[in-house]
C-alpha cells in the first residue's frame, strides 16, 4: 500500500476517494468491476453498518452495500 493511500474501510461517512488498486482474487475482481469498482473511479462512503456491519458506498449513481472484508482489499486515495 502506498503512503498516500488507505483502504476503503477507513474512509468515514461523507468522505470520498479515488480507487487506486484492487487487491483481490480474480473472481472478486470481476464481480467488483461489474459493480463499477475500477481504478480511477470516485467512491463515496455513505454510512458504516452497526456492529462492524457492511459499508454503504456510492459509485456514480449506484449505491452498493459492501462487506468490510472486501472493503479492506480496495485501496483508495482520499480526496480533500
Amino acid at each position: 500500500m502506498d503512503t498516500d493511500t488507505i483502504n476503503l474501510e477507513t474512509l468515514q461517512p461523507g468522505e470520498t476517494g479515488t480507487i487506486a488498486a484492487l487487491h483481490t482474487d480474480r473472481a472478486l475482481s470481476y464481480r467488483l468491476a461489474a459493480l463499477g469498482f475500477r481504478v480511477g473511479k470516485r467512491v463515496e462512503v455513505i454510512r458504516h453498518g452497526r456492529f462492524s456491519g457492511p459499508l454503504h458506498v456510492r459509485i456514480g449513481a449506484t449505491d452498493i452495500m459492501l462487506r468490510r472484508k472486501e472493503a479492506q482489499k480496495i485501496e483508495v486515495k482520499a480526496l480533500a
